[in-house]
């Protein structure tokens, strides 16, 4: 079989994959600007627009780990270019949507693009040299936040000078020029495994998980002692455990728990759902404060355009770091990163007890914090593939990009419910107080200090797979 990178050019594949990274983030914060709007556009209720956020990220957490095995089997770069037919398909029916129910299947189908991530991270695994691994997941990995912050002041921008129709029409254009470019210019990776793909799992993974984080994710709107969220969460436990039985028992398993159940991959999992719970966290108050009046003392007082154009900075940090990270990898391990990067994010926190009351405060505390968050994303996935086998690579590091979104969507739930029960009068309206904002930030802190306690129970020994993958023939062609 002729070597898959024998041809490959290490600059352009990267950059491909960075550039699809940044698109397929950029849809999760695109409706950002219009949440306000919503209702009015589609025809609804407030609480039925919320689901245009929702389904989204119920798409992503129950298709990102089936497309991961599907990579192992099927070929990475395949199934990347899969990921971006549903991506160009449901930017195409939102643009197109005047009622609630085809946006939210647009939004549906955005989300299932999100695999291309964890797909991209695993793919350069086959295609790099060992030399420049460390730095490219590092950048791929930053690619999240760097399309996550941009997209707000992008999407803003063009909801309050356009139509919002454009919103989705350009994502779309970006979303067929990234899979035209991943056609071109990254070269067709090799399948890593053998079996089928596990098709009762991959439905047991789907209930559950939609149970569960529907449950969390609307538990505030609900009532969190209501039947239909304690019947979801109960749900999501008893279909889970039944999942792991089946796990274990599976000739072919949609996630090899035994391999999961390394220190390695266990503690760096449990890792990533502190990391993105704290990372969360400070997105969801920075731009609260950054928009509430000023009248009441402690908001900014900007509107949706200057609180993202505010926040995109911090985003473009995390590009920034993302060598420096890797050096350090390189020279101390990604254990060493993702403590290092965990304590930043705690500083960043704790810096806000001091820096609420101004922008550039919040632009000091969002940058720290992000600047953390790039150290991190770029040591979970290194550390990931240092511990399972080439032919599990893409499907290990899935199913860690859904530990992130568990973590992210628990935070939003806890900050929420911290935030609605801390509250202000302003004139006729119920706010959340600067105290609420304060406890906030502190939790965020605490989980970025729980993070670099997990990570520092993690092996210290050397990664056995990559130091494999460095001395095989596909590496050793470009050397």
């Amino acid at each position: 079989m002729d070597d898959p990178t024998s041809t490959a050019r290490p600059n352009g594949i990267v950059t491909v994959m960075a550039v699809a990274g940044i698109v397929a983030s950029l849809t999760q914060t695109l409706v950002v600007p219009l949440i306000g709007e919503l209702p009015a556009i589609l025809h609804t209720s407030a609480s039925n627009a919320s689901w245009v956020i929702t389904v989204t990220l119920l798409a992503g957490a129950v298709t990102t780990p089936v497309m991961g095995r599907l990579g192992d089997l099927y070929g990475k770069r395949r199934m990347m270019l899969v990921c971006s037919v549903p991506l160009i398909l449901g930017c195409v029916i939102c643009a197109l949507a005047g009622s609630l129910t085809p946006m939210i299947i647009g939004r549906g189908l955005q989300g299932m693009g999100m695999g291309m991530i964890p797909l991209g991270i695993s793919a350069l695994r086959d295609l790099l040299p060992s030399d420049r691994l460390g730095p490219s997941i590092a950048l791929m990995s930053s690619s999240m936040g760097i399309g996550g912050a941009l997209g707000m002041p992008m999407a803003a921008a063009v909801a309050e000078y356009a139509s919002w129709r454009a919103l989705f029409w350009s994502t779309a254009a970006l979303s067929v020029l990234v899979a035209v470019l991943i056609r071109l210019l990254v070269p067709a990776t090799p399948a890593t495994a053998r079996g089928r793909i596990d098709v009762v799992g991959a439905l047991g993974l789907g209930i559950g998980l939609v149970c569960l984080l529907m449950g969390v994710s609307k538990g505030a709107d609900w009532g969190w002692g209501s039947a239909t969220t304690l019947g979801l969460l109960i749900t999501a436990v008893i279909v889970l455990l039944a999942w792991g039985w089946w796990q274990l028992r599976a000739k072919d398993p949609l996630v090899d728990l035994r391999v999961t159940a390394r220190p390695q991959v266990l503690l760096t999992n449990l890792a990533s759902i502190v990391v993105g719970f704290s990372m969360y966290a400070q997105s969801l108050i920075v731009m609260q404060i950054l928009q509430l009046p000023a009248a009441t003392g402690y908001g900014l007082g900007q509107s949706m355009l200057a609180a993202g154009l505010w926040m995109a900075p911090s985003g473009l940090m995390m590009m920034a770091v993302s060598p420096i990270g890797a050096r350090l990898s390189a020279a101390r391990s990604p254990k060493v990163t993702l403590i290092v990067g965990s304590l930043i994010m705690a500083l960043g926190y704790g810096s806000s007890m001091a820096l609420l009351g101004s922008t550039w405060g919040l632009l000091i505390v969002s940058c720290i914090c992000t600047i953390g968050v790039g150290f991190a994303y770029g040591a979970m996935p290194a550390l990931i593939m240092g511990a399972v086998p080439l032919s599990e690579t893409a499907a290990a590091n899935s199913f860690n990009t859904l530990m992130r979104s568990i973590g992210t969507t628990v935070s939003a739930a806890v900050v929420g419910l911290v935030l609605a029960q801390m509250t202000t009068r302003f004139g006729t309206q119920t706010l959340p107080s600067e105290a609420g904002f304060r406890t906030g930030m502190l939790i965020g802190c605490g989980a970025a200090l729980a993070a670099a306690a997990v990570t520092l129970a993690l092996p210290t020994r050397r990664d056995k797979h990559m130091a494999a993958h460095a001395k095989s023939p596909a590496t050793a062609a470009h050397r």
